[in-house]
């Protein structure tokens, strides 16, 4: 066996002298446990909060989505329409027209974004599933599904066949507006479903269908804002998206799920290396303790020291005693800790003993690389922090 190894081990897990010094190398040990346990914990709980957060966008956003490559719509011609259903890995897509419309009901009016939807739109989204009143809607009719946001500002409800809304979308065109009335397309509505989702969609979106929005913007029947595409379990997403930019070339520009939410991906993900940041330091301000209890077991086995080094034992080597020491404690308590913060994960995510409300559970997830990020961050910081506890010794300490 390794000489050094084998007496770092023997004064790592051998009893001071000094009981002031047995109780300092608990509390650094101590530390160490709980700033690891600490670090996994949040990054599990992280992870679940960001999974539970990305699940609402993944309701209502595609797995891939064409839009113009310039102005707000495009034609797809029937060979590109062929050209897309060869496409090896689409499960299902569907042709979108979104504008922005005022939504008047009785004397009050927002403006909110119409999206008209075709029959497959509910294949490609699962936003049917958050209709919580009412239903989604009918083909070939005039109605509307709502947001809860929208629902609440204009204060209607769901099927009142005797006061529907109306919707405006100014025509298009130049030159003066002689009068409101021909400035503007209009249909009369009615809302038929109220969804929920998010904040921001519940206040901004409703739902028509897609000839109801073709007729407002005076579009051809080819002309659409937008593809939505549903992909096959195991499709890879950027051969088919290759594939569609082929098949519709340069009118078109694709976009995925990320790019589509990348305001929330970059807000999550910064969240995330600020919360590792932060429980980094509570680490480096636990391997302080480290040090210090290091420290003070070189003043203690002062006379153990000078003994090795009578018996031909060189200053590098007693330094390597005492790194060794103190890189086994921070590793030893690092892996201890990271042993009860799975613990703890594993029994929040299988009983749910922490709940945000009576209904709802702490999100949290266990995930590989949590694993080896607090390990790795134990390791190099465990490391360091014994480098510099031993090289507080020197051959005028060995000698003494």
């Amino acid at each position: 066996m390794n000489f050094a190894l084998y007496i770092a081990k023997r004064y790592l897990f051998s009893k001071s002298s000094n009981n002031s010094i047995n109780i300092m190398t608990i509390i650094a040990a101590s530390g160490t446990v709980i700033a690891s346990a600490a670090l996994f914990i949040v990054l599990s709980g992280f992870a679940g909060l960001k999974t539970f957060s990305l699940e609402f966008s993944s309701l209502v956003d595609p797995d891939l989505k064409v839009y113009p490559s310039e102005g707000k719509s495009f034609v797809i011609t029937k060979e590109d329409s062929i050209s897309i259903q060869s496409i090896i890995g689409i499960q299902s897509y569907s042709k979108i027209i979104e504008e922005r419309v005022i939504l008047e009901f009785e004397d009050k009016s927002q403006v909110v974004t119409m999206k008209g939807v075709d029959e497959n739109f509910t294949k490609v989204t699962s936003i049917d599933s958050k209709v919580y009143y009412g239903k989604w809607l009918e083909r070939y009719t005039d109605q509307i599904v709502a947001g809860g946001g929208v629902s609440n500002k204009l204060s209607f409800g769901v099927l009142s066949l005797t006061n529907q809304q109306k919707i405006y979308v100014p025509k298009p065109g130049k030159g003066q507006i002689t009068s409101v009335k021909g400035a503007f397309n209009s249909i009369n509505a009615y809302n038929v479903g109220l969804f929920d989702i998010n904040e921001d969609l519940n206040n901004e979106y409703i739902f028509a269908n897609i000839e109801t929005v073709k007729y407002l913007l005076n579009y051809t029947d080819n002309q659409i804002s937008s593809i939505e595409f549903k992909l096959e379990p195991n499709a890879d997403q950027e051969v088919v998206s290759e594939a569609i930019q082929s098949a519709l070339g340069t009118k078109i520009q694709i976009k995925d799920r990320a790019q589509l939410n990348d305001a929330l991906y970059k807000m999550l993900n910064t969240e995330n290396v600020a919360v590792y940041l932060i429980f980094t330091l509570v680490i480096i301000i636990a391997l302080f303790n480290v040090i210090g209890a290091l420290i003070m077991m070189i003043l203690d086995k002062k006379e153990s020291i000078n003994t090795l080094f009578n018996l031909g034992t060189t200053t590098k080597e007693i330094r390597r005693i005492f790194f060794l020491q103190g890189s086994l404690m921070t590793i030893l308590a690092g892996g201890i800790g990271l042993l009860l913060g799975f613990v703890l994960v594993f029994l929040q995510k299988t009983t749910e003993f922490i709940m945000l409300t009576p209904s709802l559970p702490y999100p949290v997830e266990l995930k590989g690389i949590n694993f080896v990020i607090v390990l790795a961050t134990i390791f190099v910081l465990g490391i360091l922090a014994a480098k510099l506890a031993s090289q507080r010794i020197s051959k005028k300490l060995v000698k003494a």
